[in-house]
């Protein structure tokens, strides 16, 4: 049964699920990226990226699509292939992170975010998670999924989100892709200790193999040290 599991989804790598607004892809055993668009002014469309990580027969969500239709395309998707959504992550409070909770909430998935992320949900008027992280690092599934607080970035409550099997870290938006010329939405952004927490990220984890950004292409620790100088240049220029 396992491998006929596994078969159905790897069928399923690089495919539309459900609807031209949400992409499923292939990483790595057991582990697949979503990306939801949404028109955003003055950039156009953007694709924001998120994780599910299978374990046994149980699915993990790692930041949610943009809005609750999208993020229940995902769960729709996921449950065709016989899969039983666990939890979902929810990386900051951002809509491109955090969209889908109230869809989440209302379906009895258990949702995840710090403290000061449920604060922030809250000033801004949005719904909270159901459950909280509550220490730092913080093991969601043993050996499997393990969520780390390095500091302020791209937000004052941005985690990131590491995968040890695989090796996987899960930047979200606290990582800027090898394309990008500068941070983008700085609005809430702690330019300063960015680059002291991009270090806490590499210090802690420092067999990272792949690095999953929340916008644009995946690459390796170089998305890290490429954060790193975005920052510093901004920081110099301001």
């Amino acid at each position: 049964m396992k491998y006929i599991i596994i078969l159905l989804l790897l069928i399923s790598n690089i495919t539309w699920a459900g609807n031209e607004q949400l992409k499923i892809k292939f990483l790595a055993e057991n582990v697949y990226q979503h990306i939801s668009y949404k028109k955003i002014e003055p950039w156009g469309l953007v694709g924001a990226s998120g994780l599910i990580v299978i374990d046994k027969k149980e699915a993990h969500i790692i930041d949610t699509p943009w809005t609750q239709e999208e993020t229940a395309e995902l769960i729709k998707w996921i449950e065709s292939k016989d899969l039983v959504v666990k939890s979902t992550i929810v990386t900051h409070f951002h809509d491109d992170a955090s969209g889908g909770i109230p869809y989440l909430n209302k379906s009895n998935i258990k949702t995840y975010a710090t403290p000061l992320t449920n604060n922030l949900l809250n000033l801004n008027h949005k719904e909270i998670s159901s459950n909280k992280v509550s220490s730092n690092p913080f093991e969601l599934v043993e050996d499997s999924i393990e969520i780390f607080y390095p500091g302020a970035g791209h937000t004052v409550d941005n985690i990131v989100v590491w995968l040890p099997k695989s090796q996987i870290l899960f930047g979200g938006c606290f990582v800027k892709s090898l394309n990008s010329k500068n941070l983008g939405n700085i609005e809430d952004a702690v330019i300063k200790d960015w680059p002291d927490s991009i270090q806490q990220v590499i210090n802690q984890y420092p067999n990272i193999k792949m690095v999953v950004p929340g916008h644009g292409k995946i690459g390796g620790i170089n998305l890290l040290k490429h954060t790193t100088k975005l920052a510093l240049d901004t920081e110099i220029t301001k």
